[in-house]
């Protein structure tokens, strides 16, 4: 078998897994993921980590999403480091900790995701994990595409 052979095979059991995933076919989505998780495919760490996260297609365990979210988000996938932010913005999975929340949304919204910009901006807006700072909050949300403060 030639790698393309492999590469094809690869590409038509994630788009198996994906297609899995978003049926909402939890079990056999996880299965399908696994080596690509365990090959460090961000991708499919972060789907893995909702899924352990919020007990889908297995039993919930906050350990191993925090685990897999965090392998993904340092790896620079930039709904990893959102998803991770998050976490310890919610301190869900993880300690609550306001710095690394910042530390992750920052990462993500220097990607251009919207909604870390703004996430971002109701922190500064907020003063929450962070301390309040309003023009940088302004700042974020015209980033984001909005006009004004909320």
């Amino acid at each position: 078998m030639t790698n393309t052979s492999i590469t094809d095979q690869e590409s038509v059991d994630f788009a198996s897994a994906m297609a899995a995933f978003e049926s909402k076919q939890f079990a056999q989505a996880m299965q399908l993921f696994t080596p690509f998780a365990k090959n460090n495919d961000p991708q499919a760490q972060h789907l893995m980590a909702i899924m352990h996260q919020n007990g889908l297609g297995c039993v919930a365990n906050p350990e191993k999403a925090l685990e897999l979210m965090t392998a993904s988000a340092e790896a620079g996938y930039a709904m990893a480091q959102h998803g991770l932010g998050f976490m310890y913005m919610q301190g869900e999975c993880a300690a609550k900790d306001g710095a690394q929340a910042v530390k992750w949304f920052e990462k993500a919204a220097e990607q251009g995701l919207q909604g870390s910009l703004t996430t971002l901006g109701m922190m500064y807006e907020q003063g929450d994990g962070v301390e309040q700072d309003l023009e940088k909050a302004q700042a974020l949300y015209k980033q984001a595409g909005f006009d004004e403060l909320s």
